[in-house]
């Protein structure tokens, strides 16, 4: 089975959903994975995340994952609900925890250089830069410079507009967020649209 780092790897991307409400978590991961994002980060400040995690992760050809997690109970809730990867805003050593005993990819939040020396030591697969529109795409290459092995991935503020810089500077992937799948467009199952945006999101990295 390809591991949730791969599949991001192929994509060059990971679908970040942050909404208060969820419809049909399937239908969901079902048409980002048609449109080419098959690697779908459902957050626990969505209420009952665990339910759609395990209603996203029927989708054979998605790989849903765990964002926002705080905590070892939320890890392994998470995990319970079929959860493949586990993604942390910040360092959480008791997260990585849950994660290297279920022998599953964290992505731990970071910034600095010493923020991402501690997520790699921790025992991160990758690492999500951010806020990334703070310091841009040449943040990234910098990074890079004496790390060049990292898995980064860029978070917050990308676009179909912008994302490609991120990858050209380096970046591993990025994160398809809000611009892609808006809390509002989900709320009223706009499935049309978000298969659009998705699919013009992808476009964009391959251009």
């Amino acid at each position: 089975m390809t591991t949730a780092i791969e599949t991001i790897g192929a994509d060059r991307a990971v679908a970040l959903i942050r909404a208060r409400e969820i419809p049909d978590a399937a239908r969901l991961a079902a048409t980002l994975a048609a449109a080419g994002i098959h690697a779908i980060e459902l957050t626990f400040t969505t209420p009952q995340v665990e339910r759609h995690i395990a209603d996203a992760a029927t989708v054979a050809d998605a790989v849903i994952g765990a964002g926002t997690v705080l905590s070892a109970a939320q890890a392994e809730a998470a995990l319970n609900a079929g959860a493949r990867f586990l993604v942390t805003p910040g360092l959480s050593a008791a997260v990585a925890r849950v994660a290297a005993d279920a022998d599953v990819p964290v992505l731990m939040g970071a910034f600095t250089p010493s923020e991402v020396m501690q997520a790699i030591d921790l025992g991160a697969a990758a690492v999500k830069v951010f806020p990334a529109q703070t310091a841009g795409p040449s943040h990234f290459t910098h990074l890079l410079g004496p790390m060049p092995d990292l898995h980064l991935i860029a978070s917050g503020g990308i676009s179909d507009a912008n994302a490609r810089d991120y990858l050209a500077a380096g970046a591993y992937a990025v994160t398809a967020g809000s611009s892609v799948v808006s809390a509002a467009a989900l709320a009223a199952g706009e499935w049309a649209s978000i298969d659009r945006l998705a699919r013009q999101f992808v476009a964009s990295l391959r251009s």
